[in-house]
């Protein structure tokens, strides 16, 4: 029989450091367990966690020594004090012997350290956005707040500096992951599919490659969270915080803001959710105004899939043979996953337009449609008053809305729905537009986008009595959240001046005169009547029976 391999003794120290971490007197009273990933060993005791790095060199990071993993632990705490200033409290230093450590105080300089911590907050390990996920409880407002506030994280940055974030290193990551993967005993046996998705991922490298350098001239590569799966968001207060992103390799946080998302995208289709995935990138788009990164999507979730899919083979080594089962399930998951993602459409993209009356909910059905669709929704009363840099819940001054809503900037803003729309179209992306779309060449002007760019169209009438549109107003008003200004005066004239839907127009009809459960439940069925094929799926004409 071959020989035991002999252990590593710096990974020996490191374990016995964090089993006397875990059972001895130097941490505070209380519950306490020991966490393991990959890369580090975090020891939850009391109200805190303290988290050691492993002393391991890799492609993508050195903790080989305590002089880096003391720098690394300072550069995460500077880091994800941007995100979750309330978690990261200080770095310590660890005194005495594995056996019998000690900690030193904050900032004081201690060359006597053989190796350095960082103290954080704990939190109950229910409320990471992971757990919820598992158990069934994260909700379709836990994701629009986390769309905020990465959106607003995001908007905070700076771009990054011209080395980063190139074409080049996109690639390379990509194929560093297959790369490692290869080399994997236990994925040498999926060889031929791992052949197969790296020509796939490469075709959409060299379509995407233009657009990845033209975003990055841009500015939209930025010094990011860089790790941004399910199992580093928690909630606190019941608000999504991002926690621990990426401070040991530079290239790997200085990306893409569309990256950074994917990983988000990627890890909610992991866990059986592509609603919720697609409810995040078309929230996230809303707030930035960023609807050309989705097309990065299928090549950035792909490569954080294989990621995923390397990170359960890493594991699967440490644990060892007794622990390696689950861990070489995931890596099978994921890898499976990679490749759904990959797979290009097959199918022409589609266009719906959700018109209406105001109050007449057309903006919650555009919404539900799209995460229903896997597409994007694009908001007229949003991009209207983004065109005047104006955010979308401020209620304008007169003089502001005599501007917004003249007739030019009307104009400019169809013109601009129509070019979201092509962007999300040209991506394989469908785009649903919400706006009132009471002209008939408002209409028209997007039945021609879609037929320019090959996708099917639908127009969709949203309705609901006039005594209930007029309670909606004054309910919306009173709230002041909402990006609509439309009030009664507004439906007054737009009753008056509305052009109703034409017979050539083959409109879908849908009430929305109902709660909210039933609306889903008539989007989900109308979702499920627009995926089929094109040849089964002509939109009804208006005189059929609403949905």
């Amino acid at each position: 029989m071959p020989a035991a391999p002999t252990p590593d003794p710096a990974l020996a120290c490191h374990a016995l450091l964090a089993q006397s971490l875990l059972n001895g007197d130097t941490l505070p009273r209380g519950e306490r367990k020991l966490i393991q990933t990959h890369i580090s060993s975090l020891v939850l005791a009391g109200g805190f966690a303290y988290k050691l790095r492993k002393p391991l060199r890799l492609p993508f990071l050195d903790f080989s020594t305590a002089a880096l993993r003391h720098a690394d632990c300072a550069r995460e705490l500077e880091l994800n004090r941007r995100t979750a200033p309330s978690l990261y409290l200080d770095v310590l230093p660890v005194l005495g012997t594995p056996e019998a450590p000690r900690l030193g105080e904050a900032l004081h300089v201690e060359p006597e350290a053989f190796d350095w911590l960082l103290r954080m907050r704990r939190f109950d390990e229910a409320d990471l956005l992971d757990s919820m996920a598992r158990a069934g409880t994260l909700s379709a407002g836990h994701i629009d707040a986390l769309a905020q506030q990465v959106a607003a994280f995001h908007v905070s940055l700076a771009p990054s500096p011209p080395g980063f974030g190139t074409a080049v290193q996109a690639q390379r990551w990509l194929l560093d992951a297959f790369g490692a993967l290869a080399a994997e005993p236990t994925a040498q046996m999926h060889s031929a599919r791992l052949d197969a998705l790296r020509s796939r991922c490469t075709r959409e490298f060299e379509r995407m490659a233009p657009l990845l350098e033209h975003r990055r001239e841009q500015g939209f590569v930025r010094e990011c969270h860089g790790d941004l799966h399910l199992a580093n968001i928690v909630l606190v207060g019941g608000v999504p915080m991002p926690f621990d992103g990426i401070e040991f390799n530079a290239e790997l946080r200085h990306i893409d803001v569309a990256n950074d998302i994917a990983f988000t995208f990627m890890d909610l289709l992991r866990h059986g959710l592509p609603q919720l995935a697609w409810r995040f990138v078309s929230a996230y788009a809303e707030h930035t105004g960023d609807y050309e990164g989705p097309a990065l999507l299928r090549y950035f979730a792909a490569y954080r899939a294989l990621v995923r899919a390397r990170v359960a083979l890493m594991r699967a080594r440490q644990a060892g043979p007794a622990g390696s089962a689950e861990a070489i399930a995931a890596f099978e998951r994921d890898l499976a996953l990679a490749e759904q993602i990959a797979q290009p459409r097959s199918e022409p993209p589609l266009l719906v337009l959700a018109c209406g009356l105001s109050g007449s909910g057309k903006s919650t059905v555009a919404r539900l449609l799209a995460q229903s669709l896997a597409g994007v929704r694009v908001r007229s009363d949003v991009e209207r008053k983004r065109l005047q840099r104006i955010e979308p819940t401020v209620r304008p001054t007169a003089e502001q809305a005599a501007a917004l809503y003249a007739k030019d900037a009307t104009q400019r803003t169809y013109a601009r729905l129509g070019a979201l729309a092509r962007t999300l179209l040209r991506a394989q992306i469908a785009a649903i537009v919400d706006a009132a779309a009471l002209r008939r060449d408002e209409r028209d002007a997007l039945r021609a986008i879609a037929a320019e760019e090959g996708a099917r169209f639908v127009l969709l009438d949203c309705s609901a009595p006039e005594d209930v549109l007029r309670q909606r107003l004054v309910t919306r008003m009173l709230k002041q959240r909402d990006a609509s200004d439309a009030d009664a005066t507004v439906l007054d004239l737009q009753l008056r001046v509305r052009e109703p839907v034409a017979a050539y127009e083959q409109a879908m009809a849908i009430s929305t005169d109902c709660d909210l459960t039933a609306l889903e439940q008539r989007c989900n069925a109308l979702a499920a009547r627009l995926a089929q094929p094109a040849d089964t799926a002509v939109p009804p004409p208006r005189t059929q029976a609403r949905p």
